[in-house]
């Protein structure tokens, strides 16, 4: 069978994910109290109490993956750009952890039956057309043991939409962030039209993810063969119409 050939996102990847910009826009907020939080309500959730074998997607510059190594988990960890790669393996070393970084595309995943627990945090869903970004969901269930669980959480588009301002404004010491936004209704694709000003210079970096809301993500969720499905708020209470994030936990179902 003729592999299929995949489309490119509606962003440049590597623009978006420039490791400098990156980490100017964002370690503000990626600090590692709030990383620390976010690991012990992995735990919680995805009951890892005892050791697994663990996929992290997208897993940036590590600081879930090695903190769940710390822990005692198996665990690999994939993301498109080396950048990243080459921090979160200098993180491990730096805390004397194992984890399997690995370079790739998300979409072209062949584990089979391999891991306890797949994880695709911090809004990393939703980056292609909708048939890929299925592609992805059912490439972490193929890569999911039978029994196991996938998560991944993402902006929950009904809030988000309330409150979105047409534009904002950060500044960091005399650098400036500067976010344009705007949703379109038909394709349901959040917009950004970042634009990174740093040391006098200009960099545009606008990119692109489509929001679902909750009955889309239940509607792809069963579609690909998932059962035992929840959708959580922030909170890690069921989703209402006023939780900012959703939390999508679902389980590869056992051979019949």
């Amino acid at each position: 069978m003729k592999k299929r050939a995949l489309a490119k996102p509606l962003f440049n990847l590597d623009a978006v994910f420039d490791v400098e910009d990156y980490l100017f826009a964002y370690r503000d907020d990626l600090t590692d109290e709030r990383s620390e939080v976010e690991v012990a309500a992995l735990v919680k959730l995805l009951e890892l109490g005892s050791p697994m074998k663990i996929l992290d997607l997208a897993c940036g510059f590590g600081r879930h993956a090695n903190r769940l190594a710390a822990l005692g988990h198996s665990v690999t960890g994939l993301d498109y750009t080396p950048g990243f790669l080459a921090l979160a393996r200098q993180q491990a070393a730096e805390m004397g952890v194992q984890v399997d970084y690995r370079q790739g595309d998300m979409r072209r995943m062949n584990f089979q039956d391999e891991f306890d627990r797949v994880l695709l945090l911090f809004t990393s869903f939703g980056y292609f057309e909708d048939d890929e970004n299925e592609l992805v969901l059912e490439a972490m269930r193929r890569g999911l043991k039978p029994g196991g669980w996938l998560m991944f959480d993402i902006q929950n588009r009904d809030v988000l939409l309330k409150d979105l301002p047409p534009a904002e404004v950060i500044d960091k010491n005399g650098d400036l962030l500067i976010n344009r936004f705007t949703f379109d209704a038909l394709t349901g694709r959040f917009s950004n039209r970042r634009i990174v000003i740093r040391n006098g210079i200009r960099k545009d970096m606008p990119f692109s993810i489509r929001l679902y809301n909750a009955t889309e993500i239940k509607q792809m969720l069963e579609r690909v063969g998932l059962v035992d499905w929840r959708l959580l708020g922030e909170d890690g209470q069921p989703v209402t119409a006023r939780s900012r994030r959703m939390i999508v936990i679902a389980r590869k179902p056992l051979p019949a």
